[in-house]
């Protein structure tokens, strides 16, 4: 995986030692009290709000990682440089608990078709399940994501460039200007993109633009050159009957991103077994070959049960409490081993996690096999669209302890007590919103142009009612563009491995500056990496402008670095805390800001109203 951008390792133990003789023992029962409580009952619920709201009104939602780093950090200042474990445990909960509050648009959708909604207490137990399985499958795919792969993960390190400044009198003096001014101008830009007509028609997203500057220009070009053959294709698309007259092309390449996320992803795990399995052969023990830091080490054996415990627990919840098959709650589970894997990868690369997008697949595998109830579809594919979600979340935590060095255990630890509360915020949530405001229960999937309601678009769940609608008609070309996507994956991948890894290139494009160019252009526009050109399948083009747009300034700016060497003062700083990523860093958390200003700002409007 050539394309993907390596991070450093954790930076050494911090120095320093607690600030304020107030506040709990680090390290005592009353100190993870103290953080529990802030993450799960105070900076959760404020960010579930607020991916209620968004998801809602818009249909999409910013994740919790990085507005709960920069709050919880504000608490964990007074512990001194340690205070980074504190603050990421904090935002590891929080996060845990807005992902989940987001998904109340399960409850919408079973409005939008009337459907039966079960007992409360049966929809907490259902989410809450499908929530601990998730954990437990993102904590599996941790090694291989995380740090065998070393995936960017934007959010990630966003969050762990702001907890190391924002705990650490040192990294703070000296990242405090970049990162401040990041903040500044992600909260301005994305402040102006929701007020100015003129920035909505050009789709200005400031976290796109942030996220595109942490991975550079080889990951953010594939995507743009995926926008614009998407766009090219349209008319084939609709001549061969893909695609409606007038519809977005994502609407059916998104389709074959996933295939192409697949197709190369079947590659890189085979070669990451089939090397573990060769050593097994020769009698090398696991520790021998890939020795692990204490903070690391996580106990493979119970993981494995508590993960195939839970996707019982949620079989079993589904098939007897919720009275659904036993065969297609059995069969989601399954796919959710290969999309958190398939949207783990899309996360760890562009910060996107398709989460719709594997629904709306399960949809159509399902359908495949015979499936044509509308109650079943949704219910198996709300097992996709949560655990997808958490397991994401726990991947991109996951990335933050690894920069910071935070204990894995403790951490999963945070995000289980995350979901128990999160498990029942989805559910109040979704209850508060629906019964406060009725229009969010039409149906605006056969409403006329001009009917649906201004403020709560709800294309989210929009996107799954039109899905769940379609049961009754089977459309094989979308099984079909997911298997094209596959095989083009599997066959770029493979070429992509052959040529980068081949020595003879690798002493050639080492050259002169011609050759490093001519490289570029292979590695980011002949033959671009399947993972990063997936990015551009799943969102307009425009978002991959921007995208695209944050890549090339940032390696423009590392190759103006690389010229001029680096600035007095940055030695102190780890690897990954350029000028270039606390800027990119910094407009995500700015973003993020802005985003919950407007939702809770709406949100008192209406209530007003």
């Amino acid at each position: 995986m050539s394309a993907v951008v390596p991070v450093s390792p954790p930076a050494p133990a911090a120095r320093g030692g607690q600030r304020w003789a107030w506040l709990p023992p680090l390290g005592s029962w009353k100190y993870y009290l103290l953080l529990a409580l802030l993450g799960a009952l105070v900076l959760g619920p404020l960010g579930g709000v607020t991916a209620s709201y968004m998801n809602f009104s818009i249909g999409f939602f910013v994740g919790g990682q990085v507005l709960a780093g920069i709050l919880g950090s504000t608490v964990t200042f007074g512990y001194g440089p340690e205070g980074k474990h504190g603050a990421n445990y904090m935002q590891t909960a929080a996060a845990s608990v807005a992902g989940m509050a987001g998904m109340g648009v399960l409850i919408q959708a079973m409005l939008w078709m009337g459907l039966p909604q079960p007992p409360v207490w049966q929809l907490v137990l259902f989410m809450g399940a499908i929530g601990m399985f998730g954990a437990g499958v993102g904590m599996l795919y941790t090694p291989i994501l995380v740090d065998r792969l070393q995936l960017t993960f934007p959010s990630g390190l966003a969050v762990a460039n702001i907890l190391r400044a924002l705990t650490d009198p040192v990294l703070l003096k000296r990242s405090v200007a970049r990162l401040g001014m990041g903040v500044g101008l992600g909260l301005a830009g994305g402040l102006a993109g929701a007020k100015m007509a003129w920035l909505g028609v050009i789709e200005l997203s400031t976290s796109t633009f942030g996220a595109g500057m942490l991975v550079g220009a080889r990951i953010g070009i594939p995507a743009l050159m995926a926008g614009l053959t998407g766009t090219a294709l349209i008319p084939f698309f609709v001549s061969i009957g893909w695609l409606n007259e007038g519809a977005p092309f994502r609407k059916i390449t998104f389709l074959i991103g996933l295939g192409l996320i697949m197709g190369a992803a079947i590659l890189d795990i085979g070669r990451i077994l089939l090397q573990a399995l060769a050593r097994w052969r020769a009698g090398v023990p696991a520790e021998a070959a890939a020795p692990q830091e204490a903070w690391k080490r996580t106990n493979t054996g119970r993981l494995l049960a508590w993960t195939l415990f839970w996707g019982g627990v949620v079989v079993w919840v589904g098939s007897t409490v919720l009275h659904q098959p036993v065969f297609f709650m059995g069969f989601a589970v399954l796919l959710v081993f290969v999309f958190t894997m398939v949207n783990g990868i899309s996360l760890g690369i562009s910060d996107s996690n398709p989460i719709s997008s594997a629904f709306v697949v399960a949809v159509v595998l399902m359908a495949a096999l015979g499936l044509q109830d509308a109650t079943v579809g949704l219910m198996a594919g709300g097992i996709l669209l949560v655990a997808t979600s958490v397991a994401g979340d726990m991947q991109q935590d996951r990335s933050t302890g690894w920069r910071l060095g935070t204990p894995r255990t403790l951490q999963f630890r945070f995000q289980v007590l995350g979901l128990v509360v999160g498990a029942v915020l989805t559910v109040a949530f979704a209850r508060l919103f629906m019964s406060a405001y009725p229009v969010l229960a039409l149906d605006q999937t056969v409403m006329k142009a001009g009917e649906a309601p201004a403020q709560w678009a709800s294309a989210m769940t929009f996107k799954f009612v039109g899905a769940l609608r379609s049961l009754t008609e089977d459309k094989p070309y979308q099984r079909t563009a997911i298997w094209v996507g596959v095989g083009i994956g599997l066959v770029v991948q493979a070429l992509r491995i052959a040529l980068f890894e081949n020595a003879a290139y690798r002493r050639w494009r080492t050259g002169s500056r011609g050759r490093q160019a001519a490289d570029f252009v292979v590695d980011a526009m002949l033959l671009p990496s399947p993972y990063a050109y997936a990015f551009g399948t799943f969102l307009g083009l425009a978002t991959s402008i921007w995208f695209a747009a944050g890549g090339v300034v940032a390696s423009v700016a590392d190759l103006v670095k690389q010229a001029r060497g680096p600035a007095p003062g940055d030695e102190d700083l780890p690897a990954d805390m350029s000028t270039v990523s606390l800027l990119g860093g910094g407009l995500i958390a700015g973003d993020a800001l802005a985003a919950l200003g407007l939702g809770v700002a709406g949100l008192l409007a209406t209530v007003a109203g």
